[in-house]
């Protein structure tokens, strides 16, 4: 990401987030996005995003998780409305777990494009603007959602030295059973048939 990248005050965004927010949630298909991310729950393979949360459980965890993917996409909306439609300006760095669910959410290609048209809201999610792992308490993102909703859930926000910690030990245990890069290569495979 852009070091010269210019966003507006925090204050300012935090108030268009919620507006967001409640207007997303007003939506008749809301329930069926929230409900369609908890049932991405077979599909969720994260080597590096949901493992570094402590004993997480899918089951126990998307309930609370999906309010904060929502939160940080109406801060990138707000973003991203605020900055002429700046992406890179909107892509605001999240925690690596609240990331995992906004990919859930984009998942929800359907649903998403037409809440988009309904709510004239635009959802910003681009991983070639992305900084994984950077997210830090006190950065932009923190101030916005401080003054939009008040304290995170620290259970999915840790900062950037944490989560580099707990990437450390969740590679180091992988590693002995073949799921190496943080799930990106795998040995030995399946033995061919002869």
């Amino acid at each position: 990401m852009s070091t010269t990248l210019v966003r507006p005050a925090p204050e300012i965004v935090a108030r268009r987030a919620r507006d967001i927010l409640a207007i997303v949630e007003a939506d008749r298909e809301f329930g069926r996005l929230r409900t369609a991310c908890a049932k991405y729950d077979e599909d969720w393979q994260s080597f590096t995003g949901y493992a570094l949360v402590d004993g997480f459980d899918v089951a126990k965890d998307t309930e609370p998780l999906f309010p904060e993917a929502m939160r940080a996409m109406a801060i990138k909306s707000a973003v991203y409305e605020m900055t002429d439609q700046d992406e890179e300006a909107a892509e605001i760095p999240v925690a690596v777990p609240v990331d995992e669910m906004i990919h859930a959410l984009a998942a929800q290609f359907t649903v998403l494009c037409r809440i988009q048209e309904r709510t004239d809201i635009k959802f910003v999610h681009a991983t070639d603007r992305e900084s994984i792992g950077e997210w830090d308490h006190g950065d932009y993102t923190h101030q916005v959602y401080r003054a939009a909703w008040g304290p995170m859930n620290e259970r999915y926000w840790f900062g950037k030295e944490e989560t580099a910690r707990r990437k450390a030990v969740v590679t180091a245990k992988y590693g002995p059973i073949g799921v190496l890069d943080g799930g990106r290569r795998f040995v030995p495979g399946f033995p061919m048939a002869s």
